[in-house]
């Protein structure tokens, strides 16, 4: 309980530090957003490796996909995604009904536009995660009801 309380204190943190260290602009807030992810996604790198580096490689995408799913998340969030969803043609959809670093934030409508900062460096873990596993990606997050977030991941074919 403590691991996950310091987590979320710490995630809070990096947060405000890289909205304060940004301007007010909207191109400063993409640019937080941004450092936010580049954060995520060498956190994400580097825990897949360690990770992995025991592990048999894994066969197709879905299975990298599993692995961040059931693996990957429970030793970051301390539980299993709830729900994965695919297309079969490289579309992947994870939803967290009650996703941790959401839980700090009130559950009203008006804080479902500060979401988005929240979410930010999670993208990045993902992304690296996959990265580090060779599967190139692009990931992107929603809200639709606080604190429940789906994150999207579309394979890039190259």
């Amino acid at each position: 309980m403590a691991d996950e309380t310091l987590f979320a204190l710490l995630h809070t943190e990096i947060v405000s530090h890289a909205q304060k260290s940004a301007g007010q602009d909207d191109e400063d807030q993409g640019t937080h957003i941004r450092i936010l992810e580049s954060m995520g996604f060498r956190v994400g790198q580097g825990l897949t490796e360690r990770l992995t580096k025991d592990s048999p490689s894994f066969k197709d995408d879905l299975d990298v996909v599993k692995f961040v799913c059931k693996d990957f998340w429970t030793v970051v969030f301390k539980k299993q995604i709830d729900n994965l969803r695919t297309n079969h043609q490289g579309t992947y959809v994870l939803q967290d009904n009650k996703f941790q670093l959401l839980t700090q934030i009130s559950c009203s409508k008006q804080y479902l536009e500060e979401a988005p900062k929240f979410l930010a460096y999670t993208c990045g873990l993902i992304k690296g995660a996959l990265s580090n596993l060779g599967v190139s990606s692009t990931v992107s997050a929603e809200v639709p009801i606080m604190p429940t977030c789906k994150f999207q991941i579309v394979i890039l074919k190259i």
